[in-house]
């Protein structure tokens, strides 16, 4: 059935003004003028009726006589006095009103804003908060803290309107039209229409010169034939999929289906009547190519003078050693009490060179709310500093898994032979001792389980994540043998079936040296060595990792996995079509790009791996019923249970947060993952300071 959510405006203040000939109502927006009544003695009776439409504030007082039923005269003195609007604003916005700079902040709000409730009531306005970050690639965290799409989640992780002031789709799922909020603006005051949406989508998304393709977002089906988007109005889009796409709104709340045409067309090349002009403009700065130009100006972060929809605008590019974003004066939303949001006047982000430095930071109370890149081997410290740093730490719980991914598609053919051997995968998972890595390494905060979504996922499933945790070496020896891998070698290690030498296999990651992952993985080998499996461990930078995977170069992969919380919304990793957990990494090429591609390996007839793809995209992604969805993707975990595509060893593994003392809006205990802006699932627009002149940055 149609979904439609739709938000009222609210009357914040009405106001009226009552004098001797009736009642005046009172413009919210306009000037308002003071009316005092007295009666004064009759100097001349005046024949005349005058009638009065409105009453207009005057710099000066103005005295006249006017007839009324009584001969009694009555003077009126009209005093000006300040305009009254429906809304209110910070007071670093009213003093720009005030000097003329910025337009009133019922002209900047839409006529029907997205009404806010924060965790801790109505906010403060004020002060700003201290983060860190690790350089130009990092950012993923200032973009959780402030991106802002058509729908968001609620606490209880129902999809509630944002951008969009409501939504509705047809039966199927084919159609899904949002409404957009009618005088909303970008952030340098330009109207924010469907306009921008279907230049986005015309000129950038489907735009082959600056984009292959599509994005699996806007796309459906095996063939991944891309939406058809309109614009009945300048405040109505729709998208039409053929085939259908029920689970289009579950990821949309971290998409972006829009850019500011009014801004960008200045670098496209097919906007610019000057291409000459343009070309000297990007090799002055640097760039071989307008698409690289472009893609740079269309960068928030690299630079800021992109109009954005977000809470807070970039006032300088991340590339610096503080990134500093300041309140958006056109931002769309507004407390239950009226008050244009967000609270906070800036949002400060500090690169730190090192895990080391970043720890130092919160200690000495340098950072204020953080949760991104705060490892778990830093809970104890962080604990000890709380009263020295001024803060509290929090745990929340993630979906993240301690996973190791053989790649059942290496290049390396007896690699993929072992793998791809069911009992080999079980004997891995028998190998290890999960307490000793949970009460060691975790201090016993994490749960021994397979991966697998989390208690509170609509999607949980306890079948899968108790299967084959027990340690027992025994067993796993003895798989290993039924597997044909029953040889060893003089100092204990098992040898290839063919006898060309031990059995090993490199592992690679991203857990650097001295790392809580690098020490994991290490016990883990150690692990397997005891079952006569020679495994090494190599850290990769994460771009050398990523051409690593991309190529299909990895024998096996230590990186974690997640997406428990919400796995209909990033199935991927189920599916075997996550490229950077690569345990069916040639499979996946195979499936997205054809059997011609480089790297694509074509899986065996009647594989289980079929079975996952066809489940996926014949049966959940075509249901529109949310309990047909979960019943089919209960099949593809019941064939993860059977197959156990690789061994998960701990998981819920816990996310660090240190909010310090004075600072409202934020709740502990709520899921913590990618899908859900780690940390963020709560309105940041909110979070305030119990006393914000204490936190001016």
């Amino acid at each position: 059935m149609p979904r439609e959510q739709k938000l009222s405006r609210r009357e914040f203040l009405a106001l009226t003004a009552t004098s001797a000939v009736g009642i005046v109502a009172a413009s919210c927006a306009a000037p308002t003028a003071q009316v005092i009544e007295k009666e004064v003695p009759v100097e001349k009776i005046v024949k005349e009726t005058v009638m009065v439409e409105k009453e207009v504030a005057v710099e000066k007082v103005v005295k006249e006589t006017v007839v009324v039923e009584k001969e009694v005269a009555v003077q009126k003195e009209v005093v000006a006095t300040a305009p009254v609007f429906k809304y209110k604003e910070a007071p670093m916005l009213a003093k720009l009103v005030a000097a003329g700079k910025l337009p009133p902040v019922d002209e900047r709000l839409p006529e029907e804003p997205w009404v806010v409730k924060g965790q801790d009531g109505i906010g403060k306005y004020g002060g700003g908060i201290r983060r860190s970050f690790n350089g130009v690639s990092d950012s993923r965290g200032p973009e959780n803290f402030n991106r802002r799409a058509l729908v968001w989640f609620t606490p209880e992780l129902e999809q509630a309107p944002r951008i969009a002031k409501s939504w509705e789709t047809n039966a199927d799922g084919s159609v899904w039209t949002f409404h957009l909020r009618k005088g909303m603006k970008w952030s340098d005051g330009a109207p924010f229409t469907s306009k921008d949406a279907i230049w986005w989508w015309q000129n950038m998304e489907t735009y082959k010169p600056l984009k292959g393709s599509p994005s699996e977002y806007w796309v459906s089906g095996p063939d991944r034939t891309p939406a058809v988007l309109t614009a009945p109005d300048d405040y109505t889009i729709t998208f039409t999929f053929n085939p259908k796409k029920p689970l289009f709104l579950l990821p949309l709340g971290d998409r972006e289906c829009y850019a500011p045409a009014h801004y960008l067309q200045n670098y496209h090349i097919d906007f610019t009547k000057d291409k000459a002009a343009l070309e000297k403009e990007f090799k002055a700065v640097g760039f071989d190519s307008w698409d690289k130009y472009f893609n740079n100006q269309n960068t928030k972060y690299l630079n800021p003078n992109l109009p954005i929809l977000g809470a807070w605008v970039a006032k300088n590019p991340l590339s610096e050693e503080i990134f500093i974003m300041e309140r958006n004066p056109y931002f769309f939303a507004v407390d239950e009490s009226g008050q244009q949001l967000p609270y906070l006047d800036t949002v400060s982000h500090r690169l730190v060179s090192s895990a080391d430095v970043r720890a130092m930071r919160v200690i000495n109370g340098e950072i204020d709310f953080q949760a991104r890149s705060l490892g778990f081997a830093d809970w104890t410290l962080y604990k000890e500093n709380e009263a020295k740093g001024d803060y509290k730490v929090y745990v929340n719980p993630t979906s993240g898994h301690v996973c190791m991914k053989g790649n059942m598609t290496s290049k390396n053919q007896k690699v993929a032979e072992l793998f791809a051997e069911r009992k080999v995968r079980m004997a891995l998972s028998y190998a290890v001792d999960r307490d000793v890595i949970n009460d060691l390494l975790y201090d016993g905060v994490c749960e021994s389980r397979q991966y697998s979504p989390i208690p509170g996922s609509p999607q949980y499933y306890d079948k899968l994540s108790k299967a084959y945790l027990e340690y027992d070496p025994a067993k796993a020896s003895q798989l290993l043998d039924e597997a044909g891998y029953d040889k060893k070698d003089a100092e204990g290690f098992r040898l290839w079936k063919d006898g060309s030498g031990p059995v090993s296999f490199i592992i690679e990651g991203t857990a650097a040296t001295g790392s809580l992952d690098e020490d994991a993985i290490l016990v883990v080998c150690k692990y397997f060595a005891d079952i006569g499996l020679k495994a090494t461990y190599n850290y990769a930078e994460r771009s050398l990792y990523t051409q690593h995977y991309r190529a299909n170069d990895i024998e096996a992969a230590w990186y974690g996995a997640s997406g428990g919380v919400l796995p209909l919304m990033s199935p991927d990793v189920w599916i075997g079509r996550q490229e950077d957990r690569p345990w069916s990494r040639g499979w996946e090429i195979f499936y997205r790009e054809g059997k011609d591609a480089p790297n694509a390996v074509e899986p065996p007839a009647g594989h289980w791996i079929w079975d996952l793809w066809n489940i996926w995209d014949e049966e959940v992604s075509q249901a529109t019923d949310s309990k047909v969805q979960t019943e089919g993707f209960l099949k593809i975990l019941d064939i993860w249970y059977e197959e156990l595509p690789f061994p998960a060893y701990i998981g819920l593994t816990p996310a660090i947060i240190v909010v310090k003392n004075g600072f409202k809006g934020y709740r502990a205990g709520l899921p913590h993952e990618s899908a859900v802006m780690d940390e963020h699932l709560l309105n940041t627009e909110t979070y305030y300071w119990e006393n914000p002149e204490a936190h001016v940055i």
